[in-house]
């Protein structure tokens, strides 16, 4: 069985590496990390055991660089709506915007809300892929306040207070919308927060 595939660029391979994190990704998101086990990836990636393992010290790696990964796409994805913003506001609504633009990326087939949150919740108490979603989290409220306190010149209370604010209308909408298999709630919550900063 051979260890690369062929990308979409005629004579490209992907390497191994690449097409186990893909499969990863795949599945951990639509059947949970616990339910995944490494024989269900590395025939999904079309590798051998003992490749997976030689780019990924244990499952708990290859969580690890799941959760990694879907961290930098979403600041990727961030970061191309926020070269469209033309102020502080729409700096902050380009949050929403992004997790908007994740839900929809699944047609409205197989979205089941934050895959960051849903492999958390699998996790134990202390364990290191819990700390790396936490960071995300905080990174995304902080976000959120740089572009308030823009906003809100000489009101850094107000500022930080409204972006935890935000936060949590976000991750409530986000776990909504999981549940209901839709954008929906987060278009809504976005309305919300557009309504909000219209009051400021």
């Amino acid at each position: 069985m051979s260890e690369r595939e062929r990308g979409p660029g005629a004579g490209r391979r992907r390497p191994a590496r690449e097409r186990v994190l893909a499969a990863a990704a795949r599945r951990f998101y639509s059947d949970g990390v616990t339910a995944t086990g490494i024989d269900t990836i590395t025939a999904e990636a079309g590798v051998a055991k003992m490749s997976l393992y030689n780019n990924f010290s244990s499952k708990a790696d290859l969580v690890r660089a799941y959760l990694d990964g879907r961290h930098e796409e979403w600041l990727t994805r961030y970061r191309s709506r926020l070269e469209r913003a033309e102020s502080p506001r729409d700096g902050v609504l380009a949050v929403f915007d992004t997790y908007a633009d994740g839900a929809d990326s699944f047609g409205g087939d197989g979205f089941r809300g934050c895959g960051l949150l849903n492999a958390a919740a699998e996790m134990p108490a202390g364990d290191e892929g819990r700390e790396l979603v936490r960071r995300h989290k905080e990174e995304v409220e902080d976000l959120m306040a740089g572009h308030l306190a823009e906003l809100l010149p000489g009101r850094p209370d107000t500022a930080r207070a409204t972006a935890e604010h935000l936060a949590f209308l976000l991750e409530g909408a986000m776990t909504r919308a999981g549940l209901e298999g839709d954008g929906g709630r987060l278009r809504r919550a976005r309305a919300m927060a557009a309504d909000l900063l219209d009051r400021l």
